[in-house]
């Protein structure tokens, strides 16, 4: 004959189940489900070899695969005094404080549309070296990239 389990083992049998089912709850199991903060990811980030001595451009896209919109506030590179952000629209550019990168898209920095200014080289940066930036967000930890320098007519498209 079995022998009933005590009160207390019940009560703290009963309290564990129930923190479970509420972890379970608010778990992130779906494929759709997504988190509800940023989540922030870089990829593809290039510069072509700058053909001025003080100045080169950067391009890379920034993806937030959570559920919540970040803003990148500020760039910081190994290489330059100084990174700003530009977009470009009908052929103008403007500088920018910011960029908002939208829950579940991406901020992409591309030729002949946003793109990062290395402003004041410390260096000129060759084909096949690498340049270190820091990007800084509003809600998420900042992100060290290594930006790999290309040809100075690489295109990401072709692969040149």
């Amino acid at each position: 004959m079995r022998r009933p389990l005590p009160r207390r083992t019940l009560v703290t049998a009963a309290a564990a189940l129930a923190g479970a089912l509420a972890l379970a709850g608010c778990s992130d199991s779906g494929p759709d489900s997504g988190s509800s903060k940023a989540e922030l990811s870089v990829s593809g980030p290039y510069m072509p070899q700058p053909v001025s001595a003080d100045m080169a451009a950067g391009f890379l896209t920034i993806t937030n695969r959570g559920g919540t919109e970040d803003e990148l506030t500020a760039v910081t590179s190994d290489v330059a005094d100084q990174v700003t952000m530009h977009s470009t629209m009908g052929g103008a550019m403007q500088e920018k404080s910011s960029f908002s990168i939208p829950a579940h898209g991406q901020l992409v920095f591309k030729s002949g549309g946003n793109h990062l200014m290395f402003d004041k080289l410390k260096r000129k940066p060759k084909q096949g070296q690498t340049v270190t930036l820091k990007l800084t967000f509003t809600k998420s930890g900042p992100l060290t990239v290594e930006m790999p320098v290309k040809s100075a007519t690489y295109n990401p498209s072709t692969g040149h």
